[in-house]
């Protein structure tokens, strides 16, 4: 068994836990995901972070060993379907962690929302919060905390939800969340993103409020920056990778590699980036601290 932390992917057959691990972690079109076959117990190393994602089939029992290691468990349940059952085994995972490991991080996926209003999306998460609150209560579990996502593979909202759950398991958070509040007091930048580039997951951002579609463009950036940077260097890994894209509504993003691993990536005003030289320099001095906390940490 591996010394890294454990982040545990669990749900009922069919809840759509095994098409997140490909499209989040493996970078599978969410359209190929129709052809996956059932869970076995898979796991994934991610390389710059201390933990590790692993698939656990819905209907298992789970090992001691696991939930001992596990930092967080994601349990993905289907809002397209009847999910009487999967709150009972839900139920039944947060009673067994509650005698092991009472302090651990729950998060629960209300998934395949694609396709439901905003009025429904807000109505299946109040019934199923509000049934499984009760539940919890007649249990005498109501001292158990648990976070409830939206989400969709067919979406940048599945990878908001991970970004939110891996945050969670990074203890430096708190230091690169403050070198991220610095490089925005300093150059002008209205928004900065710290992401792990493989699963474009954010492990970190400044303290101002994300804003969703902000999200979106920052992370479909690191793409961009990717393939630019493939036509010029072909093969070869780059810690440089660069990007500067030009927003109609007066907005830039500027992309920047800090490691093989992690990109910067931050929108400001087009006034702000006249003084592109200040807004580079500033970025290179955030990128080393990132790398120094980071390399200390492991």
């Amino acid at each position: 068994m591996t010394s890294k932390q454990i982040l545990l992917l669990m749900g009922l057959p069919r809840s759509g836990k095994s098409s997140i691990h490909s499209v989040v972690f493996q970078k599978m079109a969410p359209n190929e995901t129709l052809f996956l076959e059932s869970t076995r117990n898979t796991s994934k190393s991610i390389p710059f972070l201390d933990f590790m994602i692993m698939d656990h089939p819905g209907t298992g029992d789970l090992d001691l060993e696991i939930i001992q290691k596990c930092g967080a468990l994601v349990f993905v349940l289907d809002a397209q379907d009847d999910y009487i059952d999967s709150l009972g085994r839900l139920l039944a995972l947060i009673t067994q962690i509650n005698k092991v490991k009472p302090g651990l991080s729950i998060e629960v996926f209300i998934h395949k929302v694609d396709g439901l209003s905003d009025d429904h999306k807000i109505e299946i998460r109040r019934e199923i919060h509000t049934r499984l609150m009760d539940e919890m209560e007649d249990a005498h579990l109501e001292h158990i905390r648990l976070s409830f996502h939206l989400t969709s593979i067919y979406d940048h909202s599945i990878f908001e939800a991970f970004s939110k759950v891996v945050q969670k398991l990074i203890a430096y958070l708190p230091t690169l969340e403050n070198l991220l509040n610095m490089l925005c007091s300093n150059t002008g930048i209205e928004k900065v993103f710290l992401f792990e580039t493989q699963s474009r997951i954010y492990i970190a951002t400044d303290s101002s409020p994300v804003d969703m579609q902000s999200y979106e463009l920052c992370s479909d950036t690191i793409d961009v920056a990717l393939d630019i940077s493939s036509v010029y260097q072909g093969d070869e890994q780059t810690n440089d990778a660069r990007a500067i894209i030009g927003l109609s509504n007066g907005m830039v993003i500027y992309s920047r590699h800090v490691s093989s691993n992690l990109a910067l990536v931050s929108m400001l005003r087009q006034e702000s980036f006249e003084k592109q030289g200040l807004v580079e320099f500033n970025v290179g001095k955030i990128s080393q601290a990132v790398m120094e906390v980071v390399q200390q940490t492991h």
